[in-house]
């Protein structure tokens, strides 16, 4: 096998949907891909396709059959991606790697979904042998191959080898505005604009953000879905018609991916019965654990995101098909029927989904900054936001002001207090609560929305009845309480059962 005369050199194991993706986004930049898969129709696919999109054009990926060629072909340091399953296939990998000739100084970079505490524990284990490192990938096939988000953490000093690599293959935003630059054209890939891809941190950094990202986009999906539900079944819309009102919001200020490839799929007919796609898929959702993971390290952290909790439960209920089923003939919903004004409640419902939405993004950024305290991450909220304005799927309009508000004020405890925001949801706010009774009276449920206008009440009371909890706490097991009226935070406890006296402890 002939070597190009320069030094753009990159290895690349698993060569699936987004491993071969990523290989073609790489060589339209510039690299040149030495590629392995045990499969060997993988690979062969992905040459294949290289040589119909170069055309007359020198090869650009060059295939492997074993783990000593690939490293033979590499200059030292030497950069490996991986596109594999994530798990015990990475340790695997990385242990034939090492039999096969890796040193200290080479970077391995796992882009597959593994959980974070995994990467940072693969980080602490290799680090004598050679630099472990992760970037999280986002944006699905589309975005793999041409601009993804990109989320790199590990060593500090991998990261300068690694950075105009991932700069080159990154979505690129206009930096002014914050919109998407993109180009779907196969070896012309977007150069200008600013790279979707900044360096996260280490220790499984850039796994966490991406895992806080998936259980934000868990939260803005159901959001979305409460809306057409909504409509659909309080208005007696069409699929059709209520995808009009997706592109009419999607001018505005819910303008987002998902809200776009919503009224693509609400639009869909199914060609031989032409009835709406929509009508005749299974209402069982799937989910591959992210958004669990979010919800779970939430509770760990102390955190609060029940709008992303109340997305992975309604995923649950949406599985329980058969019993839901048996339960629609036994339960029964509201009595009488509520008439709903359509403009109007429509009008209602783009303010109290703009305004869930910033709740869910709020839970998401302030769960990352409790989870940064606890590990020592030092996250850069700005950078963040503006690495999702483009090639992810939770890239939205909004975005660009949330990166604005970062900028404002790096201390930012919540968004719900930045300028902006707190101006738009107090305005938005009687709309929000509209929407979440007129749900309740027609019977819709809309976990998330309500969820969302809950933590909001929350968050802005002053006092809240968790000093009757505090007091049932130390009735039961003396867990004792702080006084309003005490300056510090000293302790106290009743005797209950004795003579109710209060005692400091």
């Amino acid at each position: 096998m002939s070597s190009p005369s320069n030094d753009r050199r990159i290895g690349f194991i698993g060569l699936g949907v987004m491993g071969g993706s990523l290989s073609l986004n790489l060589a339209d930049n510039g690299y040149q891909v030495y590629a392995f898969d045990l499969d060997s129709k993988k690979t062969e696919h992905l040459i294949n396709q290289d040589a119909l999109e170069r055309g007359d054009k020198p090869q650009r990926i060059f295939p492997c059959t074993d783990f000593k060629e690939l490293l033979e072909q590499l200059p030292q340091p030497r950069t490996i991606i991986l596109s594999i399953p994530a798990g015990a296939p990475v340790d695997a990998v990385c242990e034939q790697l090492m039999a096969a000739g890796l040193n200290r100084q080479d970077i391995v970079v796992d882009t597959g979904n593994s959980l974070w505490t995994d990467t940072k524990e693969r980080e602490d284990r290799y680090k004598e042998k050679f630099n472990f490192f992760s970037t999280a990938v986002s944006g699905g096939e589309v975005g793999a191959r041409f601009g993804p988000s990109l989320m790199p953490s590990g060593p500090k000093e991998a990261w300068h080898q690694l950075e105009p690599i991932f700069h080159a293959i990154a979505a690129k935003v206009d930096p002014k505005t914050g919109k998407p630059i993109e180009r779907f054209e196969p070896g012309n890939p977007v150069k200008e604009g600013e790279a979707c891809a900044t360096y996260i941190g280490d220790g499984g950094a850039g796994h966490y953000v991406k895992m806080v990202h998936n259980g934000i986009e868990y939260a803005d999906m159901q959001l979305i879905c409460e809306a057409y539900h909504l409509m659909r079944s309080a208005l007696d819309m069409t699929p059709a018609q209520i995808a009009d009102v997706f592109r009419l919001w999607d001018q505005g200020p819910l303008n987002s991916y998902l809200i776009g490839i919503s009224a693509e799929v609400l639009d869909q007919v199914e060609p031989e019965n032409n009835q709406p796609l929509v009508d005749i898929i299974v209402d069982k959702a799937g989910q591959k654990g992210t958004g669990l993971w979010t919800a779970v390290s939430s509770l760990q952290v102390g955190a609060p995101a029940p709008s992303i909790a109340a997305a992975v439960f309604a995923r649950g209920l949406s599985s329980l098909k058969d019993e839901r089923i048996e339960a629609s003939k036994v339960l029964q919903g509201p009595a009488n029927k509520v008439e709903l004004e359509q403009i109007e409640f429509i009008g209602q419902l783009e303010q109290a989904l703009y305004s869930a939405k910033v709740c869910a993004y709020a839970q998401g950024f302030h769960l990352m900054d409790m989870a940064a305290k606890e590990n020592g991450w030092n996250l850069d909220f700005a950078e963040i936001a503006k690495i999702w304005r483009a090639g992810c799927i939770i890239r939205a309009g909004f975005l660009q002001s949330i990166t604005e508000a970062y900028q404002e004020n790096p201390d930012l405890k919540n968004l719900l207090v930045a300028p902006y925001f707190a101006e738009q949801v107090n305005r938005f706010q009687n709309s929000w609560r509209q929407i979440v009774a007129k749900g309740a009276l027609v019977g819709i449920p809309c976990g998330a929305i309500s969820s969302a206008l809950s933590y909001y009440d929350s968050y802005r009371l002053e006092v809240l009845p968790a000093n009757l909890l505090q007091g049932q706490r130390d009735f039961f097991g003396a867990h004792t309480f702080e006084r309003t009226d005490v300056v510090g935070n000293d302790k106290y406890h009743v005797l209950w059962s004795g003579d109710r006296s209060i005692v400091k402890i």
